[in-house]
C-alpha cells in the first residue's frame, strides 16, 4: 500500500513543493507546527530514515542541508530539525523555522494564500 507520501512523488496528491531532485522531494507540511514547516523525503518509499540505502540516505541528508539553509536564509531565522517516524510510515524529515512559542504538536492554521505566498518565499 503507498504511503500518502508515496502518492505525493508520484503526482496523485498536490503539494506546495519547495525543492526536488531524482531522489528527494520536500514540500510544506499541511499541518506546520510554525509557519514554513517542511517535510523532506526520499522517493523511495521506506518505513524508517534508517532503513535507507546509503545512496539515499545520503541524498535525503543533502536536501535537508540544503533545505535548511534556505529556509534560514530566507525566513531569518534557526531551523528546527525532527525525526519522528511514527505519523506516516515513510522516512521524512521536518524542518520548522525556530519560533520561541513552538510546543511539539502545535497546528498553525494557514490559508491557502498564506501556504502559496510561503511555497514562492522557500522555493528553488
Amino acid at each position: 500500500m503507498s504511503s500518502v507520501f508515496s502518492k505525493i512523488v508520484a503526482g496523485e496528491i498536490p503539494c506546495y513543493k519547495i525543492y526536488e531532485d531524482d531522489k528527494t522531494l520536500a514540500f510544506l507540511d499541511i499541518a506546520p507546527e510554525t509557519p514554513g514547516h517542511t517535510l523532506v523525503i526520499p522517493k523511495v518509499e521506506v518505513d524508517k530514515v534508517y532503513e535507507l540505502s546509503e545512496e539515499d540516505y545520503e541524498a535525503l541528508w543533502q536536501t535537508v542541508k540544503k533545505v535548511a539553509a534556505r529556509m534560514e536564509e530566507v525566513l531569518g531565522t534557526r531551523t528546527l530539525m525532527k525525526v519522528i517516524g511514527t505519523d506516516v510510515p515513510h522516512a521524512h524529515v521536518h524542518l520548522m523555522p525556530y519560533d520561541a512559542t513552538w510546543t511539539h504538536g502545535r497546528q498553525v492554521k494557514m490559508s491557502e494564500a498564506e501556504m502559496q505566498e510561503m511555497q514562492e518565499k522557500l522555493k528553488f
